[in-house]
């Protein structure tokens, strides 16, 4: 029998979910904490900071570059090297080989030495302030990004940050308001968003070859257990931390980046809204670590706790959904997945594959794909890899995105126009692992995106099409 406590706690909660209808919000998504509302207003920008959906920079007319952290680093220097209009003034990192490895290619690419630094763990600051950079590209580890693209903007610098900017939404906030109080560009270096087939699907999309957007894939599986082996240097020495102290998505921006530029996502037409997310059990880590290593190893002496395939779903505010997997633990092969679905066809990746009424297969059975697909590069390609595609291939990067995405990078400096993923599209990506994570927590309910915007993405126009 129920007490007449107990029947008051009942009423009492019934009351408090048919509030949450009246408001027109869900019962099964949990009231937030402070902190947590904190994150989803954070109240309203600092006096004289400005919105950066859009920001146009003074142009510049040779860009001066610094580049922290040069084991990924290190191709980011060889693409900017052979470019116009940009002059590499330093390059940092703790290694001295690889100082001195990009000091040689920059010498023999562009004919002139950038000074070195990287004494110590700080020595970053020295080079900021004696070489007062234009723009920094930081490729260090992910613990180490917001603090040192917060010095690099408050020293003057635009920053530009490899993925993904954060697991932690305190820090992605904290570069967004950096950001905007010192009116610096802040991008996250997602370069699938310059690969030949995610440039092709945009400029479909921009041209509704597949109607209205409904639906969206993305994902990372890639198998780096090998990195568990890394021992001085490189991301296996740090990155399997975060694999034993968060249980969610850890790498979501590489299949996410393109299916949300495709969507205008924080873009007028739509915004980030809601996030559900399971996780598989953490077997495959903790079994090859056993297998491969000491049992005294580091990496065998606490477990691995986050699952090794975690797939979240993600609604939008107008509704569509996106699927976004991850698992870089168990012996499948690799795929971005890539897919976005429309209201009159579909375009896939891995492999690359299309369909829809105007693409010429129309009763939707067979996928146009292999030798087929050539019709439709020659009629969608995207112009800016007509224009430098076969320079960046032979530049090499992932296929050429890499050189593709420092080309832009400099060229839109240059010209001081807007950059092609701003500092909350980098915010929302990244978002995606803590969220994920507390969705995980609580047995997959919905967590809602903060917006970082405040709003002002509906101001924000779409990216175009750049020739």
């Amino acid at each position: 029998m129920a007490t007449d406590s107990s029947r008051r706690n009942f009423i009492k909660k019934l009351g408090i979910t048919s509030g949450l209808f009246a408001l027109g919000g869900s019962p099964f998504i949990p009231k937030v904490q402070a902190k947590e509302e904190a994150f989803l207003h954070h109240n309203k920008r600092s006096a004289g900071a400005v919105y950066m959906g859009g920001f146009r920079a003074k142009p510049l007319p040779v860009v001066k570059l610094a580049f922290i952290g040069l084991n990924r680093g290190f191709t980011h220097v060889a693409h900017a090297s052979v470019l116009d209009n940009v002059q590499i003034i330093a390059v940092c990192d703790l290694h001295q080989d690889l100082v001195e490895r990009s000091v040689k290619r920059v010498r023999d690419k562009a004919g002139y030495a950038p000074k070195g630094y990287g004494k110590d763990p700080q020595d970053y600051h020295r080079m900021l302030e004696e070489c007062k950079p234009d723009a920094v590209c930081i490729s260090t580890d992910w613990a180490t990004h917001v603090p040192i693209a917060c010095a690099c903007m408050e020293a003057g610098a635009h920053a530009f940050v490899e993925v993904p900017f954060s697991t932690s939404l305190d820090e992605l906030w904290q570069l967004v308001n950096t950001s905007e109080r010192t009116q610096k560009h802040c991008m996250m270096l997602e370069n699938v968003n310059y690969g030949r087939e995610e440039l092709m699907y945009l400029n479909m999309t921009r041209q509704h070859v597949i109607g209205e957007l409904l639906h969206g894939e993305a994902a990372y599986i890639h198998n780096l257990r090998d990195m568990m082996m890394d021992k001085e240097r490189g991301e296996g020495v740090w990155r399997p931390d975060y694999m034993q102290r968060i249980n969610g998505n850890l790498y979501p921006t590489h299949g996410l980046g393109p299916v949300a530029q495709y969507m205008n996502l924080a873009r007028t037409e739509d915004q980030f809204d809601s996030i559900v997310s399971m996780s598989s059990p953490a077997l495959g880590r903790t079994a090859y670590a056993k297998k491969k290593l000491p049992a005294e190893h580091h990496w065998n002496t606490k477990c691995f706790v986050c699952g090794d395939m975690n797939t979240s779903i993600i609604k939008t505010t107008v509704g569509r959904t996106i699927v976004v997997q991850w698992d870089e633990t168990t012996p499948r092969p690799y795929s971005r997945h890539n897919l976005i679905q429309g209201t009159a066809g579909t375009l896939a990746g891995f492999p690359t594959r299309v369909a829809g009424e105007k693409l010429g297969n129309g009763n939707y059975h067979n996928w146009i794909e292999g030798e087929q697909l050539q019709a439709i590069y020659e009629q969608y390609d995207h112009p800016l890899w007509r224009k430098i595609g076969e320079t960046a291939q032979k530049m090499g990067g992932h296929g050429g995105m890499d050189f593709v995405m420092m080309y832009r990078i400099v060229e839109c400096l240059h010209k001081g126009e807007p950059l092609d993923q701003n500092v909350y599209e980098g915010a929302f990506w990244s978002a995606v692992c803590p969220l994920s994570a507390q969705s995980v927590a609580q047995g997959g309910i919905p967590v809602r995106f903060p917006d970082f915007t405040r709003g002002d993405w509906k101001t924000t126009v779409p990216l175009g099409i750049v020739c």
